[in-house]
């Protein structure tokens, strides 16, 4: 395990990670040992004393735009993608958990047998006492993704920066899987990506952290330690900002 002495820069962050990362190497679904991976990079920041908050997307199980593109009405296959975040949120608590991780799950869909409703007074208090808590169900309407949802708990739990882990080390000029003389961005600020159109994350959720002046990270959560180097300041990344930090 990865030394977990060095000075942190953040207190406390909500963690964006892509429902398509959990597939691992399969073509959809649960991969189990890359749930288990994810939460033991999650427990090296916990144990680091930094406090931790989770959304996590439904791709692998459920994609509502993807639903309604084939048909359906638009409303009903985002709540199915709801369900579906609620499925991985549950197999990310049990893998922490089986870890010594305290953990829990909050719903913006009510549903007491399963898990917490989402309420925010109760997850600050979750998060000062050391707690993970993953938020699922988005945020509980339709219409919005869950990179909205994010940037939203976000705000809400006043985190100091929202890491996004995803596939790849950082925002690029293109797709680097399909272009391989995409290069990739060290720093961003909000209108950077806004005007360019960089497909961080959906338009409405960066602006929200324009507005919250909550710096966006983006990095690769595929490598086994990734997370606790680049909350140092260290590691392959890319740093959205304001302005003056982006400088």
């Amino acid at each position: 395990m990865s030394d977990t002495s060095a000075p942190q820069k953040y207190r406390r962050i909500l963690l964006k990670v892509s429902g398509e990362v959990l597939m691992g190497d399969t073509p959809y679904g649960i991969d189990t040992k890359t749930v288990q991976s994810v939460a033991d990079d999650v427990a090296e920041i916990v144990k680091s004393g930094v406090e931790l908050c989770l959304v996590i997307g439904g791709g692998n199980i459920f994609r509502g735009m993807a639903g309604a593109a084939k048909g359906m009405e638009r409303s009903s296959a985002d709540y199915m993608g709801m369900l579906a975040t609620v499925m991985n949120a549950l197999a990310m608590q049990d893998a922490l958990e089986r870890i010594g991780v305290e953990t829990r799950v909050q719903s913006a869909i009510p549903m007491a047998t399963v898990c917490e409703p989402y309420i925010r007074r109760r997850a600050q208090r979750h998060l000062e006492k050391g707690r993970v808590v993953i938020f699922a169900a988005g945020t509980g309407n339709p219409f919005f993704t869950t990179d909205t949802a994010a940037a939203l708990r976000a705000a809400e739990m006043q985190c100091d920066a929202l890491f996004k882990g995803t596939s790849v080390d950082g925002v690029y000029t293109a797709d680097p899987k399909k272009d391989p003389k995409a290069e990739r961005y060290d720093r961003l600020t909000y209108m950077d990506v806004l005007a360019k159109d960089l497909r961080v994350m959906d338009a409405s959720a960066v602006a929200l952290m324009r507005d919250s002046n909550i710096p966006i990270v983006v990095f690769s959560i595929k490598g086994r330690g990734n997370l606790l180097n680049v909350l140092r300041g260290e590691g392959t990344h890319t740093v959205v900002a304001s302005d003056r930090a982006a400088a």
